[in-house]
């Protein structure tokens, strides 16, 4: 991973409700995820997110006959939600939450979040340039 990136999702836990975030590669590896969640179970939610949006993408001929690009997924629990959503090229942005989750709040965090994350993932890390010897 470039940069630690975890703070940038914990920002999505501002919204009443959401419990957990993750960013996840294509292939199923964790690039962050909030503080809150320990790293086994980040891998594991990691590699699971990357089957779901897989599965996805393969459904969008059954909306309209029609290769439809994916969005969004929304998972239902009994006891809440998973979001899952495009992060840019090859990311994915996953978030869980309670059941009283106010989804339009969420998802425009998680739209926010999205914005911040693809120009920090585009920007390589510096390197000392400042010091010189």
């Amino acid at each position: 991973m470039k940069n630690d990136l975890s703070w940038m999702l914990d920002s999505a836990l501002e919204i009443p409700g959401a419990l957990h975030a993750v960013l996840v590669s294509a292939d199923g590896l964790l690039m962050a995820r909030t503080k809150d969640l320990g790293r086994d179970s980040a891998d594991t939610v990691a590699a699971a997110m990357s089957g779901v949006q897989s599965l996805s993408r393969s459904l969008g001929f059954f909306v309209d006959g029609e290769h439809m690009q994916w969005r969004q997924t929304l998972v239902e629990f009994d006891g809440g939600w998973v979001f899952l959503i495009s992060a840019g090229e090859g990311a994915y942005l996953a978030v869980s939450a309670a059941p009283e989750i106010d989804m339009a709040d969420i998802t425009f965090r998680m739209q926010q979040l999205v914005g911040q994350l693809g120009k920090e993932l585009a920007t390589s890390p510096r390197e000392d340039i400042g010091h010189r010897s």
